[in-house]
């Protein structure tokens, strides 16, 4: 039987727009799971235990902003943690899409709900064949937002019939912390474009030509390529 998990994290909230959280965004990372990806982890978990840091999950964005369980690390020490999850993302195979919506151009949660499904969907359809050669589709979400949710079940359930839907943690799965990460970047490279990168991202990755010369070149080529 040949299966492909489907990881989902969020940027983001369903909430009115503001001026300090303007996107929503949804990363779904996609893994034939055929392919074996247990030395990976076991190197990375080896890795940052070797390395002393006491940190699982690793969540990107607190993690870039000195924020939570990252408020006594050094820039050096928050670095070094980026780097082994960023590398490990980059070094694993896996796939993803994020959609992106831009909350100010929203009347309301239906329409976020509305432009979710019609970018999904269209990415669904030109893809079609990717996902029917698998016989099985297993979808993790954290059940965070209800209002996504609903969005997930109804969306996959309606354009495919041989999916099921899982609860799971960024602690549980590798996969989610690697969701985070590509929400974050994703987020970052659209404040790059848009020149709105804070102090504390622009002190962590030294300027926005670095950020997209040292990171963000990279991990986009883990970005989903349509079927031709």
């Amino acid at each position: 039987m040949k299966e492909l998990s489907v990881f989902i994290d969020e940027s983001g909230d369903f909430g009115p727009y503001y001026h300090h959280s303007p996107y929503y965004i949804v990363t779904l990372v996609f893994h034939d799971r055929s392919i074996d990806i247990s030395n990976d982890i076991n190197r990375l978990n080896e890795n940052i235990r070797m390395s002393g840091f006491d940190v699982n999950p690793i969540h990107t964005g607190p993690l870039i902003r000195r924020e939570d369980d990252y408020k006594n690390y050094t820039l050096l020490e928050r670095k070094q943690i980026f780097n082994k999850l960023y590398n490990f993302t980059r070094n694993i195979d896996i796939s993803y899409i994020c959609l992106v919506v831009e909350k100010k151009q929203l009347k309301n949660e239906i329409d976020l709900q509305l432009q979710l499904t019609k970018q999904f969907s269209l990415f669904y359809r030109e893809n079609m064949e990717y996902f029917m050669q698998y016989d099985n589709i297993i979808v993790y979400y954290d059940y965070g937002q209800r209002e996504l949710n609903l969005c997930i079940v109804t969306l996959f359930s309606a354009l495919m019939n041989n999916v099921e839907f899982k609860k799971g943690t960024q602690t549980d799965y590798k996969l989610f912390q690697v969701a985070d990460l590509l929400c974050t970047m994703e987020l970052l490279l659209i404040k790059a474009e848009r020149k709105t990168l804070s102090n504390s991202e622009l002190m962590f990755f030294k300027s926005a030509k670095e950020l997209n010369k040292s990171f963000l070149r990279a991990i986009q080529k883990k970005r989903f390529h349509l079927v031709e």
